[in-house]
């Protein structure tokens, strides 16, 4: 169908001048023009310029033809004509370039002719023979030899150069595209200036090319696709900005680095350079997540599934799970590519940045890359695939497909993902693909293919700090990681930003032991064993263990062999859990394995001991990853004094006084003792010596 929409904004919108040369159009109609001046050109006989306005005349009654080009028609530049035909060709359906160019002997005289031609005409370039010094992308053209075109020759005489048309042809060996279609052609894909700015703004903010083509679709209310520029031609040009910033970025980026080694010694980074000297790959973590590590570094996950567009770089994070159930970040790396090498680079870089401790296990997102450079680089560390990274593509691969059953599809999902043994899993799978008819999804298939490095039942064996079984784990460290990407403009300011993030995460994570320390928790049962893990655990952790105690209760143990038991829920007759317990050693191990998963015990365990009169749990069955620690003194406050850094300490100082407040205010005996100790230390400090910084001097002054 071809276009109705005017002539006039058509050639606007292409980048054409809304308004013809009607003048010289109609002034050759008449045989007006400069009648003294010759033309280049004055071989084309009556004949050939009679058919060509026939063709022209005629264009196989297409509206477009009214406004074509005809043998004759005169504008004052080259440039004017290729607008003016541009803009016919937009409206037929096809697009044209530049073809050549003909000149004629003598000084001064130029270039007199000139050709334009299909974007379709001519044939295909010839493939470089095997082993050429210059590779060319394998793609095919479109040439196919129209033989569609314009030709144009400059006016010899003297006075105002003028460009005649000779020659002009609309016969085209192919189809013509629709107005849908033809905005698509590279040459009328063209972003105007004030979208360009917009799309700058965009990538600065880290907005998707798709989340910005929908906006700009919002604001001119047009419908989704009518831009006349797509996603590519977007992609295209925000890969020009990064390249004209990034030696620039580059330098930012490793001086940044260095002013925070300058600050901190502590403070870790290291990088690769590639090509040209241009930096390629970026890695660095910070005192306080080595310290952190050292702690909570046995179960990590390598979050590789975010990129900075702004930056056209790989985001991988290292975080993990500290006591309390906070997110705590190791490190942080962007990469240029991703692959094996790249990864491979990344993990030896953490090790080294952790004094080569390596985490018990590593939880990641499906990359093939990822894992060859897992098991090259952590042997000995247990590889397992994060579940709710795998499940941010389920909407993408199954909702199509599964249309309104797929919220009932993913609810089965997690029922089989928390299963407690291979074999039930299998056999719910198998029910599942058949209950939802999805044999020959590649995505299912894949999901099944993969199942021990994801599914529960497969990895209960194995230590993971609850990162894989909890949703609100999950959550928290997905609202951790989307602080990492709001804001980022340049990359410098994103190592400034995740600086900042991380402080306030250990300062939140202080305060929030500090509070779990002093907290006070509600016993559910009478036993003794309550009460002491109340006292080692902190509440995040002991609430696992509380409700694993209370639900003891319901169970039965019965003893089969002098250290083998059978527990089962009191209302069940059939198999229950097998608990082996070993009296000499203190050694108690259920088959469930939460303990060895999650570092919590199970139920089944909990029951044998009370079974046994055991008043406290063995101390090894208490993780030190899971117990109360003496709060260390913020970093802020520790440190030795800095030139300004002198708010950021009296902020940390408030909100330990803060915390103190609301601990004294639960009880009269705890405001009294405050109270008392508070002025005893409010009199030391006033007789204290005061150390003032100025120029580097250290002055000892007395109030």
């Amino acid at each position: 169908m071809m276009s109705t929409e005017p002539a006039a904004s058509l050639r606007q919108r292409c980048g054409g001048d809304p308004n013809p040369p009607i003048d010289y159009r109609m002034a050759s109609l008449r045989g007006g023009g400069t009648g003294s001046a010759s033309w280049e050109d004055e071989d084309d006989s009556p004949g050939e310029a009679r058919l060509a306005l026939e063709t022209a005349a005629s264009g196989d009654g297409d509206p477009a033809a009214a406004d074509a080009p005809y043998v004759g028609q005169r504008f004052p530049t080259h440039d004017a004509a290729y607008e003016f035909y541009s803009g016919f060709a937009s409206r037929r359906g096809f697009s044209i370039r530049r073809h050549r160019t003909e000149g004629k002997d003598g000084v001064g005289r130029g270039v007199t002719r000139r050709y334009f031609v299909c974007h379709r005409a001519g044939s295909a370039p010839a493939k470089p023979l095997a082993g050429a010094p210059r590779p060319q992308r394998n793609r095919k053209s479109s040439r196919c030899g129209c033989q569609a075109h314009m030709r144009i020759a400059r006016a010899a005489g003297a006075g105002t150069p003028e460009w005649r048309v000779t020659g002009f042809s609309d016969h085209h060996n192919h189809a013509l595209l629709g107005k849908d279609q033809v905005r698509l052609l590279r040459a009328y894909s063209v972003i105007p200036d004030a979208d360009k700015d917009r799309i700058l703004m965009f990538a600065k903010s880290g907005i998707s090319v798709q989340q910005m083509m929908r906006i700009m679709e919002l604001e001119k209310c047009i419908e989704p696709g009518s831009l006349p520029f797509t996603e590519k031609d977007v992609g295209n040009l925000i890969q020009s900005f990064r390249k004209a910033d990034q030696e620039e970025g580059s330098v930012d980026l490793l001086r940044m680095c260095e002013n925070f080694k300058e600050k901190d010694p502590n403070f870790k980074y290291e990088f690769t350079r590639g090509a040209n000297n241009r930096l390629e790959n970026v890695a660095w973590t910070f005192a306080s997540s080595v310290q952190s590590y050292e702690q909570f570094g046995d179960a990590v996950v390598f979050d590789t599934t975010r990129r900075l567009i702004a930056l056209d770089v790989a985001l991988g994070i290292f975080v993990g799970l500290n006591n309390c159930g906070m997110a705590c970040f190791f490190g942080c790396v962007l990469l240029s590519e991703e692959n094996e090498e790249s990864f491979s680079w990344a993990l030896q870089v953490f090790l080294n940045f952790m004094n080569r401790k390596a985490p018990r296990t590593i939880l990641t997102d499906q990359n093939v890359h990822i894992k060859d450079a897992i098991e090259k680089e952590l042997p000995n560390t247990k590889h397992a695939l994060c579940v709710w990274l795998m499940a941010a593509r389920f909407p993408s691969w199954f909702s199509a497909a599964l249309g309104d059953l797929y919220g009932d599809w993913k609810n089965e999902f997690y029922r089989l993902y928390n299963m407690e043994n291979t074999r039930d899993f299998d056999h719910g799978w198998s029910n599942m693909v058949n209950c939802y008819e999805l044999h020959g999804n590649r995505h299912i298939a894949s999901l099944f293919a993969s199942r021990n490095l994801w599914a529960l039942p497969y990895l209960r064996g194995q230590f993971s700090a609850g990162l894989t079984a909890s949703p609100p784990v999950s959550k928290s460290i997905n609202a951790f990681i989307q602080r990492f990407l709001r804001d980022q403009t340049h990359m410098t300011n994103f190592i400034e930003q995740v600086a900042r993030i991380v402080a306030y995460k250990d300062q939140a994570g202080e305060q929030e032991t500090m509070l779990q320390n002093s907290q006070n928790v509600n016993l559910k049962t009478a036993a003794p064993m309550e009460c002491h893990a109340a006292a080692v655990l902190t509440p995040y952790a002991f609430f696992k263990l509380q409700d694993e105690l209370v639900a003891a209760a319901h169970y039965a143990s019965f003893q089969l062999e002098w250290n083998v038991f059978l527990v089962r829920h009191r209302t069940e007759t059939g198999d229950g859990c097998s608990v082996t317990w070993k009296q000499s050693e203190e050694l108690i191990s259920c088959s469930c394995q939460m303990f060895e998963f999650s570092g919590i015990l199970c139920r089944h365990t909990l029951c044998v001991l009370l079974t046994l009169n055991y008043s406290q749990i063995p101390d090894h069955y208490l993780p030190f990853r899971w117990r109360r620690t003496k709060p260390a003194l913020p970093e802020s406050l520790s440190r030795a004094p800095t030139q300004g850094d002198a708010s950021e300490r009296v902020n940390a100082l408030q909100s330990m006084v803060s915390a103190l407040v609301s601990e004294a205010a639960k009880s009269n005996e705890r405001m009294d003792l405050v109270t008392q100790e508070v002025s005893n230390l409010l009199y030391r400090i006033k007789h204290q010596p005061v150390l003032l910084h100025d120029s580097g001097e250290i002055v000892r002054k007395l109030q």
